[in-house]
């Protein structure tokens, strides 16, 4: 690394002035990020010759490369045998090696740098001049360090030393970001970047990254005032380059993971950038099968006023790509790869990232929590998401994340952190779990086939028979996962017997639904007088008993996931109700077996009406039975029994 003394000492040598030197290298790495995208862009067009070559226009006006050889390379590179050939390749490769030699300049007393662009040129121009074999690409394009050197490792190595260099020559520092060669328009631009980079700074903890500089350009350097970049922290990837115009902002980025890439986007769209529209795909030639991506965002705000705000949010996200596929990676072992890149962007979007979660521990916290709930919530090897389902996980994720970050911000010990995420847990693995989602269900099925039995007795509504047919099918489906559940998990045990009680509720409406139908099609007097009103007076009562179920239910949700002596006393009362319907449906089954024997009906008509009287009583039977197990499980919950 150049230290200030010995960069004054090179000037005084007679080498040109620093500064401009460093205005040169800056703009050499937008150049080399150009070139980088072409070759890549060129190779997976070779691959596929059909495809349209990508538009690279905003690549070149940010680079300040209008080359006509450019979009040759674009058109001609083809697969000859195992090479790519195109007669402008040779152009593109003395155009790295210039570019480089602009990078290294500034950095001259560095020797491990120079000594990698000496080499490095070298070897570019060994390369000959219309043709790279894939061995070739990959060297200059991967970003794997374990693969040893490349073009694009060395570019990024070059940017960083350069913003080190940036900061030494700082002719001022303004809000932490050194600067020089600034102009007055330029200061309150890098100050609301700045601004938002330390309004989140703190998200990172003690990770390294943010080292920012802020550079002027020339007068006569039409590519741009202002040049601001960004260390993330990253090892594998450039710095975040941000360039603002007299009315627009331009970022680039790169970066080797497609997800975090994606994420980015999301962000800056939602500060109102706009992407260029790459879509790098895969190819052998490319790291090995994978690719890095680099695109331009573009904001043009209709205000300083806007501009500056849009500074300040791009500051504020750049924390967010420190550790994101670590963190991505870490929770993914919880739930899905969209749900966790959904967590992500929930985090930065509510400003508490995930860095927090990962200094307390990241995945290790959960583990931790699920191992303290035991084997009555979770199976080894069990994902969040199977317990609780896709969206409830998501949101017990972003929780963890804000807690961690809240906590570690406030200095509590991890040992607090894990013990509030142990609490955070168990509230939402009892409070909203996908046993209790089942039985809803069940209940509320149950309930609206009995609400159109009693309309249609009652002379307020037809029965949906196929309608009736369906809900029963539909609460015999969730009933199979259940019962399989029973024999591998206890925390399904109870849950499943429960379940199929209830079911056997919505068997016995389907079977007076059947009845009520053959009985309107072909013995209607069968229901004449007082009959409809005995049979109508059992099947109102089983919808009240189904009703009471159904609110029993919501209150044991609660106390499962926190025992409460008020809601206790409610959810009793509500289940004394079921049982108190079921021996009124009891003695309702009796009066109307006795209206039925006393009107002077045929033989068929009076077993329908009898039969239909005794599916109603049959589920009030089934609901009482449901109430009963309710009744034993949230009594053993509650420690009551």
């Amino acid at each position: 690394m150049v230290s200030k003394g010995r960069a004054v000492g090179t000037l005084s040598a007679g080498s040109p002035l620093l500064p401009g030197l460093l205005r040169s290298a800056l703009g050499a790495g937008d150049r080399l990020k150009l070139y980088l995208t072409v070759l890549q862009a060129a190779i997976r067009r070779a691959a596929a010759p059909g495809e349209p070559p990508p538009d690279l226009s905003r690549e070149k006006a940010v680079a300040g490369v209008q080359a006509v050889w450019i979009d040759e390379i674009l058109l001609t590179t083809m697969l000859d045998g195992a090479r790519y050939r195109a007669s402008a390749l040779g152009r593109l490769l003395e155009a790295i090696g210039a570019d480089l030699a602009a990078m290294i300049a500034p950095l001259a007393t560095d020797a491990t740098l120079a000594g990698r662009v000496g080499q490095c040129t070298a070897w570019l121009r060994s390369l000959g001049g219309e043709a790279l074999e894939p061995q070739a690409v990959h060297r200059i394009v991967h970003g794997d360090r374990s693969e040893g050197d490349s073009v694009h490792l060395l570019v990024a190595d070059l940017h960083r030393a350069l913003n080190r260099l940036a900061g030494q020559l700082a002719e001022e520092t303004l809000d932490g970001v050194p600067a020089f060669g600034l102009q007055e328009v330029d200061r309150p631009r890098v100050l609301a970047l700045a601004g938002g980079v330390n309004r989140t700074r703190h998200l990172k903890f003690d990770h390294p990254g943010l080292q920012t500089t802020a550079t002027g350009r020339s007068a006569d350097d039409g590519r741009g005032r202002l040049l601001i970049q960004s260390d993330i922290g990253e090892s594998d990837i450039d710095v975040i380059a941000i360039r603002v115009d007299e009315n627009r902002i331009v970022l680039t980025h790169s970066d080797l993971h497609g997800q975090r890439f994606e994420f980015f986007q999301e962000l800056l769209f939602d500060l109102g950038g706009a992407w260029s529209t790459l879509e790098p795909r895969a190819g052998a030639a490319l790291n090995g099968g994978e690719t890095y991506h680099t695109a331009t965002a573009m904001f043009a705000p209709d205000s300083e006023q806007a501009l500056l705000q849009a500074l300040e949010g791009i500051g504020a996200s750049l924390v967010f790509l420190i550790g994101w596929n670590r963190a991505r990676e870490g929770l993914q072992e919880f739930v899905g790869r969209r749900e966790a890149a959904a967590v992500l962007r929930d985090a930065a979007r509510r400003e508490v990232g995930h860095m927090g979660w990962l200094k307390a521990g990241g995945e290790r916290l959960l583990y931790g929590a699920m191992q303290e709930a035991g084997s009555e919530l979770f199976l080894v090897g069990e994902r969040l998401q199977e317990v609780l389902g896709a969206a409830a996980a998501r949101e017990l994720l972003a929780e963890v994340l804000a807690l961690s970050a809240r906590a570690l911000q406030a200095h509590r010990p991890v040992s607090m952190i894990q013990d509030e995420v142990r609490a955070l847990l168990t509230r939402h693995v009892h409070g909203r779990n996908a046993q209790f989602d089942l039985l809803s269900e069940h209940a509320a099925d149950c309930q609206a086939v009995a609400q159109a039995l009693s309309d249609a007795l009652a002379g307020t509504g037809p029965l949906p028979l196929l309608p009736a047919r369906r809900w029963e099918r539909r609460t015999d489906e969730p009933v199979e996962p259940a019962r399989g559940s029973d024999e591998s998990h206890t925390r399904w045990r109870t849950f499943a017997s429960l379940a199929a009680i209830t079911d056997h509720a919505v068997d016995a409406l389907e079977e007076a639904a059947f009845l009520y139908g053959l009985i309107v099609e072909e013995h209607a007097s069968a229901l004449d007088g007082e009959v409809r009103g005995a049979v109508g007076a059992i099947a109102q009562t089983v919808l009240a008993a189904a009703r009471d179920q159904a609110q029993a239910l919501a209150v044991a949700r609660s106390l499962w996931a926190e025992p409460d002596s008020q809601r206790l006393h409610e959810f009793l009362d509500t289940s004394k109700r079921v049982q108190l319907a079921e021996r009124r449906a009891d003695e309702q089954l009796r009066v109307a077996r006795r209206t039925v024997l006393r009107r002077p009906l045929p033989a068929a008509e009076m077993m329908l009406a009898n039969d239909l009287a005794s599916s109603l009583e049959l589920a009030s039977d089934r609901l009482l039975g449901a109430s009963y197990a309710l009744r034993e499980m949230v009594m053993v919950r509650t420690g009551v029994a």
